[in-house]
């Protein structure tokens, strides 16, 4: 399937507007992210996070802001379906690309667990870890170990936490297994579960442009990314997924059924 998803790329006719994209779209992003080293020195940390602005704390409202702002700027049209849950809630979703991140931020600040290699992505890598984003060591036992005694830490402390039970990145056309232990965490700090669907492209299709190709590179798929045309980033907020002491597989199974029906994939 990842050869099926590159010769659709390859195939496609030439792009004479991508030059374009990139003049108007570069300059953009290098002035959010001159923009956004003093706002995160400003917004992220202890103080900020206790001054209310309107119904949310400034930190939340400025992670929220850059997000979207970041989202829209590689020519993303945010479309929302459903509400986030409120309060403490683990959420677990499809992994399409790395801008999944950036997606759900821009609905609702949420920390989130991620692939360690994130951490040294240039700028990706630092704004990640001052919005508290988990890392785990993709293999090590220990790692996850630690990772879910900080997820259960987090969401007894009333936080919501991000996950991608699928384990990796995949190229939009399936959604893989879910991993079931890290449901384990939700049952600890008895929180409710609610899966989240993601997708790009329009007409409710993935765009076969945006999830990395086989062995792509992030600066790779970051370049061809932000030259894409524009299209919808639509994150899907659904029916959460009950509690049930003793059966993760079956949480992690129904969160599943649940992402696919809504990306209309059908029983794969």
């Amino acid at each position: 399937m990842t050869r099926l998803v590159e010769s659709s790329i390859a195939a496609a006719s030439p792009d004479r507007l991508r030059p374009l994209r990139y003049a108007l779209r570069v300059p953009q992003l290098l002035l959010h992210a001159i923009i956004a080293v003093p706002l995160a020195l400003l917004a992220l940390n202890p103080l900020a996070a206790r001054v209310r602005f309107g119904r949310t704390t400034f930190e939340k409202a400025m992670i929220r802001w850059w997000s979207a702002r970041l989202v829209r700027i590689f020519g993303l049209r945010i479309r929302r379906f459903g509400e986030p849950l409120p309060g403490a809630v683990l959420y677990v979703a499809n992994h399409i690309s790395w801008l999944d991140i950036g997606l759900m931020h821009s609905q609702r600040p949420v920390s989130f667990v991620a692939k360690s290699e994130i951490a040294g992505w240039p700028f990706v890598g630092w704004l990640a870890s001052q919005a508290g984003t988990i890392f785990h060591r993709r293999g090590s036992t220990d790692s996850l170990n630690a990772v879910m005694g900080r997820v259960v830490a987090r969401l007894r402390a009333g936080e919501p936490v991000g996950v991608f039970p699928e384990g990796g990145s995949g190229h939009g056309d399936r959604v893989g297994v879910f991993h079931a232990r890290i449901f384990q965490t939700a049952l600890e700090a008895d929180v409710a579960v609610q899966p989240v669907a993601l997708r790009y492209g329009n007409d409710s299709r993935q765009d076969p442009r945006v999830p990395f190709g086989r062995k792509e590179s992030f600066f790779a798929n970051f370049l061809r990314v932000i030259g894409n045309p524009r299209m919808d980033a639509e994150v899907h907020f659904l029916e959460p997924v009950p509690a049930t002491p003793d059966a993760r597989r079956r949480m992690a199974e129904l969160s599943r059924a649940r992402i696919v029906q809504a990306l209309g994939y059908g029983d794969d």
